[in-house]
């Protein structure tokens, strides 16, 4: 069952779902915003209508984090063509991002369910959003301003920070995670991530309010502490393949990670081919 917490004044997270997915409400005078859309439109049904209950006014605004599906699928119950027909805000590669990877990932449950059983996909619609952010924007709500912040590649190459400066509340998707760990997924940068999280957090003031991906409301030591990790993951990479130890062996050479070891694999893969100067991979199918 989804939970609702205030994170400030005009601010809620709800967690829900069996990503214990972040999703949050910002009201404005003029409507209400909603960040991440849920994993398949069954899910965005039963948050559209926790909505509807909880909350005067209607999502004029959808704000996308990044582009993996357990935050994008739902997008089709609240934008164009729905009843709610809200805008939908997002990183500009977003529809590229679609193409690679969860455009193939969509086709491959398709043409075989079995692999992922548990999704509810028949009906899933790609939507990218209807208004690509390329460099900061802000948004007026009505008596609340949010700020929209393109990253540069780290999670992935679509994140984008929201940032609401009255009420110190930062929501960062899965740049931050809390209820696990944090998951070098499809069209991940592990060579880069930490250093993308060393920014925010310099941004970041004590008693500001994060809110992850997945999980609870953090604080910026949190963040410092979850940097701090994924930098000994990626200065290991590096180490390792200046040594000339392949990928498995880089992962050998360690007894003691920061996170689960079966979790570096691709990881790993993908930090050695930035290393080589090779393409990374196209079209993956296998990670969240």
């Amino acid at each position: 069952m989804a939970t609702w917490t205030e994170v400030a004044p005009r601010i809620h997270q709800r967690r829900g779902g069996p990503f214990d997915l972040s999703t949050v409400v910002v009201e404005g005078d003029d409507g209400l915003l909603l960040v991440d859309t849920g994993a398949e439109p069954a899910e965005a049904e039963e948050l559209d209508a926790d909505i509807g209950w909880l909350f005067d006014g209607d999502v004029r605004w959808v704000v996308n984090t990044h582009a993996h599906f357990d935050h994008t699928f739902g997008n089709q119950v609240f934008g164009p063509g729905s009843a709610t027909d809200a805008a939908i805000y997002g990183h500009a590669a977003i529809p590229r991002h679609f193409e690679r990877y969860e455009g193939p990932r969509l086709a491959a449950w398709r043409a075989d369910p079995s692999r992922e059983p548990d999704r509810l996909w028949d009906d899933v619609r790609l939507m990218p959003p209807t208004h690509p952010i390329e460099r900061m924007s802000r948004l007026d709500l009505g008596g609340v301003v949010v700020e929209l912040r393109p990253q540069p590649r780290a999670h992935t190459d679509t994140d984008l920070v929201l940032f609401a400066p009255a009420q110190r509340v930062w929501i960062v998707g899965d740049l931050v995670e809390e209820s696990g760990p944090p998951m070098y997924g499809s069209g991940s940068f592990p060579l880069d991530w930490p250093g993308v999280l060393d920014a925010l957090v310099a941004e970041m003031r004590p008693g500001d309010r994060v809110v992850p991906g997945h999980g609870r409301v953090v604080d910026r030591e949190f963040v410092a502490r979850q940097a701090a990790d994924l930098r000994t993951i990626a200065e290991r990479f590096r180490a390792a393949h200046d040594a000339g130890l392949g990928a498995a062996e880089a992962l050998a050479a360690y007894d003691e990670w920061p996170l689960p070891v079966e979790g570096l694999v691709g990881a790993v893969e993908r930090a050695y081919a930035t290393l080589d100067g090779l393409p990374l991979d196209e079209g993956s199918i296998d990670d969240a």
